[in-house]
């Protein structure tokens, strides 16, 4: 065999390899991340993404540039492992003196793991919530710069109330005595259906200069109006005062019913987003998707939050072709 033979031969082959490279990288599909109640840990530049998707626990996505995302083999956090047999829903995780806790919903109350990683397995060295009594939903801890620790939730009571408590140092309890209610769903846009169980959950803090922002969602999630709204006070405890412009997020700006729920993160580039979930299609609500939009926070006495609607988009994971 000549060698122009040889040449002319490694050439076809390399022409077919990059040729079915190519065809392989193409039949490869983008699927919508399903997750509900969404919440984006942030850290060294990679983002970590767990919601309410799974009857077994959490499920956990990673990113380095909030595109592309992965999903992880095992459960962040698996039934088992802590407190819980079913209803998992609306986790925050959070880092603390070198140590990694996720706070999370199971049989409608609220408990606390621990990890050595962000990826998990969260777990609890003595298995219960933080409280047996009534039920409570949507944990949110927020850590003020004095190292104060309070855990902001949900309350059944008349409707879903939002609550702030302080935590206690080991994350096993919150002080019943400091309890103290933020807000509850009163005006228009907050209850649109008009029922006789108002609905006001999944809030999320953040302190910008020397005020609390309170970021809260309300309506049913069933509700096409499920939206987000904020609170302002000078105290972790409140007193709140309703943004007189509420809703901030809505289907109004996105386009996309059931528009709520979620978590405020900071990006590698110190741009703050929120991350939340919309109803699965105009006519259909489940499996709710995950979205994320840029807030933009305006100086002035007080800052006003405002999403920018052109930078939302839905959250997808690569699948390959089975």
């Amino acid at each position: 065999m000549s060698t122009n033979s040889i040449h002319m031969r490694y050439k076809l082959f390399a022409v077919l390899f990059i040729f079915l490279s190519l065809s392989s990288h193409a039949q490869a599909q983008t699927e919508a991340i399903r997750l509900a109640d969404p919440t984006i840990f942030q850290e060294k530049g990679v983002y970590y993404l767990y919601g309410t998707g799974r009857p077994d626990g959490f499920a956990v996505y990673t990113s380095t540039d909030l595109v592309k995302w992965e999903r992880h083999k095992n459960n962040a956090l698996l039934m088992g492992d802590s407190y819980g047999t079913k209803g998992f829903w609306a986790p925050q995780v959070f880092k603390h003196k070198g140590k990694y806790y996720m706070a999370y919903t199971a049989n409608e109350h609220i408990a606390i793991a621990q990890s050595d990683s962000p990826l998990g397995p969260f777990k609890q060295s003595i298995i219960k919530p933080l409280s047996e009594e009534g039920k409570q939903i949507d944990p949110f801890i927020f850590k003020d710069k004095r190292d104060e620790l309070y855990i902001y939730h949900v309350r059944l009571q008349n409707g879903n109330r939002i609550f702030v408590a302080r935590l206690n140092e080991d994350f096993t309890a919150m002080d019943e005595s400091t309890a103290v209610e933020c807000l509850h769903a009163e005006r228009g846009w907050e209850n649109t259906a008009k029922t006789n169980w108002p609905v006001s959950e999944g809030p999320t803090v953040i302190k910008m200069g020397k005020l609390y922002y309170l970021l809260y969602s309300a309506n049913d999630f069933r509700n096409i109006d499920y939206a987000v709204g904020y609170a302002t006070s000078a105290s972790p405890t409140g007193p709140w005062t309703k943004y007189s412009v509420n809703p901030i997020l809505s289907r109004t700006n996105t386009g996309h019913n059931g528009s709520g729920h979620g978590d405020i993160f900071t990006a590698a580039d110190g741009k703050l987003w929120y991350v939340f979930h919309t109803h699965n299609a105009n006519d259909k609500v489940h499996d709710r998707l995950s979205a994320i939009i840029r807030l933009s926070f305006s100086a002035g006495k007080p800052g006003v939050f405002s999403v920018v609607p052109d930078t939302f988009r839905y959250l997808k994971v690569e699948a390959l072709p089975q």
